[in-house]
């Protein structure tokens, strides 16, 4: 596998860097991550086209950058990987609303099946994707044996819209599927979120989608602000210092959902993921060195099928953790750095979702407020 990175920053293309031997003309795959209105005005489709002529070329929007052991923002970031031994097979998928995500998935997982697909890496729209449904039905499709990771792309903090492309221009209600087949890659996976749960486990009673009517008699809203205390003043602000923690079945691993809005008409809340009726929530705050200390155990699972450091590793972390840890953002990218070693090239993005297992028996789910990492080596 070699690699070459290259940044559009300050107005300029500039190269970051390149492994030995690597050759444009060969490279098959190219992840382009941007913030929105750059890729917006910029419109590098044609430009990294010229530049990789033969690659499938992924560009998506988000809410944040990374690379060079940090966070940036206003940038576009280039990662295009020639492998040796391994296949590349991507699709794409239109959607205009969340209703058509489950047969969104079905279609992801049927261009892509193969006796010798490793994995499936998904860049999916941000804004109109139910992201638990393409999830459940990308992994009832391939049988639960594919590793799934990826991210749902993102826009700052302004959740406007996001953009999606491959082989085009970034477009809004896109998914893309990439598909890694062959028996000479390993793919490794992490994710970890680092909240502290507080007060007793309940009941969703009344929910649609993403949106929380109430938790066993009481109305959403007025529960959490029973519990925010004097933090409730400084809503919907502070519902980023405290996501949920939630479990769809009594028998399932707790994941982390984000709180986007409060309606205080209907003392209800949006969050960025389903939260089904029946399901079981706590209320979680924030650590900043828990949420710290997550990525470097994130970067460690995701090490664990590895006899050396991997080559490539794409970091997907949400744009709540960034909005929380502020000044200490570019820590957890350095916590996983300080994990991998100076060997593997890093890239990725701050997202509207993390694709991932939560561990390696488990199946694949949408997670918020998680450090994901997805790990590549040939062998």
């Amino acid at each position: 596998m070699r690699i070459k990175q290259l940044a559009f920053r300050n107005s300029v293309w500039n190269p970051i860097s390149e492994t030995p031997a690597f050759a444009a003309s060969q490279a098959q795959l190219v992840l382009a991550f941007g913030e929105r209105k750059c890729l917006e005005d910029l419109q590098p489709y044609d430009y990294l086209r010229e530049l990789f002529p033969a690659a499938e070329i992924v560009i998506n929007s988000t809410s944040g950058e990374i690379y060079q052991n940090s966070v940036h923002e206003g940038t576009i970031i280039v990662t295009a990987i020639e492998f040796d031994k391994t296949l590349v097979k991507t699709t794409k998928i239109d959607i205009e609303n969340h209703f058509q995500s489950a047969e969104s998935g079905k279609k992801i997982a049927q261009n892509l099946l193969a006796d010798d697909l490793t994995a499936i890496f998904v860049i999916s729209d941000g804004g109109r994707v139910n992201g638990s449904e393409l999830i459940a039905a990308l992994n009832e499709y391939t049988g639960d044996k594919i590793l799934i990771s990826g991210g749902l792309a993102g826009d700052e903090a302004r959740f406007e819209k996001t953009l999606v492309g491959l082989n085009e221009n970034p477009k809004e209600g896109k998914i893309v599927g990439i598909g890694f087949y062959g028996t000479q890659l390993t793919v490794g996976h992490g994710t970890m979120g680092g909240w502290d749960v507080f007060g007793p486990e309940r009941e969703v009673t009344d929910s649609e989608y993403n949106v929380l009517y109430k938790i066993g008699e009481k109305k959403a809203l007025d529960l959490y602000k029973e519990y925010l205390g004097k933090y409730a003043d400084e809503l919907p602000g502070a519902a980023l210092l405290f996501p949920l923690s939630m479990r769809a079945t009594a028998d399932a691993k707790p994941i982390v959902r984000t709180i986007l809005s409060i309606d205080e008409t209907n003392r209800s809340m949006t969050f960025a993921g389903e939260l089904p009726k029946g399901a079981l929530v706590r209320f979680m705050k924030a650590n900043f060195d828990r949420l710290i200390d997550a990525s470097a155990s994130a970067a460690q699972n995701s090490m664990s099928l590895f006899d050396s450091p991997p080559e490539l590793a794409i970091l997907v972390s949400c744009v709540g953790r960034k909005l929380v840890l502020g000044s200490r953002t570019e820590e957890e990218v350095e916590a996983a750095r300080e994990i991998f070693g100076e060997q593997p090239v890093m890239t990725g993005f701050y997202s509207y979702g993390e694709i991932s297992p939560l561990n390696p028996n488990a199946r694949c789910e949408l997670h918020n407020q998680t450090m994901t990492i997805t790990t590549f080596s040939e062998k």
